[in-house]
């Protein structure tokens, strides 16, 4: 399941002690492939085979799903370390102690970090499977039910290049044995986990079937060439709300009890299929590009690394303060220092550091990126100040040149255009992000406000009518209650249209300015904000003043007020409703900011 990993502290956090103890005694060095960067203190040779595993799955990817390319939206950075003690020093703990992992997945919104201990026999299968669920999420626009998102990364985790071809759909020997070893689930039953589901989130016996169930029967789908049936299960299930059963039957031509009898006997004579699929020429390391990193680049690589943990975040933050105290113009160290600022939304000092990374490297495309969400969250789409968004917007269009698939720049770049007026192009950007990362709801929630602000309300409606279909989302509750205004707004501006022909046409009727009276189209909507996420503990509810209440939040060792219009109808995750008495809870926040440390709250997840 693709998530942030979460990490122990393994090292003493005092500050001349915080950075591993491997830091200095290997030589690492950076190999770049056509998509891919593995730091490594592994040696040249190791590197770049790390690097051409990586190659491969992604060539495989894009030939078994027939797609000419294959989009990542958030960049990706592989660490490939030479020793079982180096990665120990990353994994998560268990009970106090780390766990045994020859791979490590860490998700990020601005980056994302797959770790691979070298020395282990095999550590591809672990970071495969969350890779394949990143390539998921970049090239298939609908998010499957859990069955078939786990079951497809399980059966791509075991991707072989064989020269000119590769080999897909090898089973998973942990897979297999826990299969062998346990009954299997009803698949009616394996059908009907969801995200927030037990199965699916507790550790056991339960989530190991799960797991594997899911990957035996997404083989048995394509040895069977069953593709097609999956897409009609959809049909039955999702769109007109057939019992898993009944879906079932209707779409794979077999009751769900003879389902079962079908994966049983698929298990037991053990004849699982291989796919080859080509692999495009001259797909091999020779090209490949090394450069040695100082000590200090490495452990800023390292640093990195901890910062997109949330508990590694202050290690993270004297790790890079103490590369800069050594060279005070290491790039990467203020580029990461100055992103830890930014998300403890301590603006100053972001600032300070990322202006100064930015006379330093003009063309560092995270650079560019940071501090034009700095200055979002400054406020730019409040002030008109023309020089101020121009600045911006060269900023992140300099950082889509150099890294033209991160989706979320074009994010910011809409908002960016919309602050200009610049309405078609906002468009243009805010649909390149939603291309870029088609299951980030949330993009296509703003893609449908800007379409509603550049008067595009066909487009905006018809966004916002899918969106409010999603099943278990806040974003289906926050599209339905906004398609009534759009609505509203579309007929509106029809209404005054209609008024201004009439007045045009009839008696007296001038060009140019228009006499006093002549009805005056105004922008049918004001920019749209966008919608920001966070997660902290609720401190307290003020309702003072229904139906609105103020939540207090603290996250980041900042403390925030969200503003509810009407308790009593807020979006609430995980609760029928929101107490006015309720303290020191964990909560998720989807909000829209209106200040230094207040928003209006758009949902609320209670964990």
């Amino acid at each position: 399941m693709s998530s942030c990993a979460r990490l122990g502290v393994l090292l003493c956090c005092l500050f001349c002690g915080v950075f591993p103890a491997f830091a200095g005694s290997a030589e690492w060095v950076e190999v770049r492939s056509p998509h891919f960067s593995v730091v490594t203190d592994a040696g040249e040779k190791r590197g770049k085979e790390a690097a051409l595993h990586f190659e491969q799955m992604r060539a495989a990817f894009g030939a078994l799903m027939d797609t000419a390319k294959v989009s990542l939206p958030v960049p990706l950075q592989i660490v490939a370390f030479r020793s079982t003690k180096e990665m120990r020093q990353f994994v998560p703990i268990w009970h106090g102690k780390p766990v045994e992992l020859g791979g490590l997945f860490q998700g990020g919104e601005d980056r994302c970090f797959i770790l691979l201990d070298m020395s282990v026999e095999d550590p591809w299968h672990v970071v495969f499977h969350e890779y394949a669920h990143q390539l998921m999420n970049g090239n298939i626009p609908v998010r499957m039910q859990p069955w078939f998102e786990e079951g497809f990364a399980e059966y791509f985790s075991t991707v072989e290049a064989t020269g000119k071809t590769a080999n897909v759909g090898k089973p998973p020997e942990v897979s297999y044995t826990v299969l062998r070893q346990n009954r299997l689930m009803k698949t009616a039953d394996l059908f009907r986990v969801r995200q927030n589901s037990s199965t699916y989130n507790e550790s056991g016996d339960h989530r190991s079937v799960f797991y594997a169930q899911s990957w035996l029967v997404v083989h048995y789908i394509y040895d069977h060439k069953l593709i097609p049936n999956v897409a009609k299960y959809y049909e039955f299930n999702e769109t007109r709300g057939l019992s898993a059963e009944d879906s079932i039957q209707q779409a794979f031509g077999m009751s769900a009890a003879d389902f079962d009898k079908a994966l049983e006997h698929y298990l037991s004579v053990n004849s699982f299929q291989y796919y080859r699929v080509p692999m495009p020429p001259g797909l091999d390391s020779s090209s490949y590009t090394t450069r040695r990193l100082s000590d200090l680049d490495a452990r800023a690589v390292m640093a990195d690394t901890h910062l997109h943990s949330a508990d590694y975040r202050k290690q993270a933050a004297e790790e890079f303060a103490e590369i800069l105290q050594q060279q005070p113009d290491n790039v990467a160290a203020l580029r990461g220092l100055g992103y830890s600022y930014l998300m403890q939304h301590d603006l100053q000092h972001a600032s300070e550091k990322l202006s100064k990374a930015a006379e330093l490297d003009p063309n560092d495309a995270r650079v560019l990126y940071y501090s034009a969400v700095l200055a979002q969250r400054e406020g730019w789409g409040e002030s008109r100040d023309d020089g101020r968004l121009a600045k911006i917007q060269q900023q992140l269009e300099k950082s889509i040149s150099l890294d033209p698939d991160f989706a979320d720049a074009y994010h910011v770049l809409s908002f960016v255009y919309l602050a200009e007026r610049k309405q078609q192009p906002a468009v243009d950007a805010m649909r390149k992000a939603v291309q870029l990362n088609p299951r980030r709801e949330d993009y296509s929630l703003n893609l449908a406000q800007v379409c509603l602000a550049a008067g595009k309300y066909d487009e905006g409606i018809r966004l916002l009518t899918a969106l409010s279909q999603l099943k278990n989302s806040w974003i289906a509750t926050a599209a339905s209650r906004e398609l009534a205004s759009a609505k509203n707004a579309k007929e509106s501006e029809a209404s005054a249209k209609a008024l201004l022909q009439q007045s045009d046409s009839g008696p007296g009727s001038q060009s140019g300015d228009g006499p006093s009276g002549t009805v005056v189209v105004s922008e049918a909507t004001s920019a749209p904000v966008p919608v920001k996420f966070l997660k902290g503990k609720l401190l307290a509810v003020d309702c003072s003043s229904p139906p609105v209440a103020i939540l207090n939040v603290v996250s980041e060792n900042k403390t925030w007020k969200f503003r509810a219009r009407d308790i009593k109808h807020m979006i609430v995750i995980g609760a029928d409703e929101l107490s006015c008495s309720a303290a020191n809870q964990a909560v998720a926040i989807n909000f829209r900011e209106t200040g230094d440390g207040t928003g209006d709250l758009v949902s609320l997840e209670i964990q």
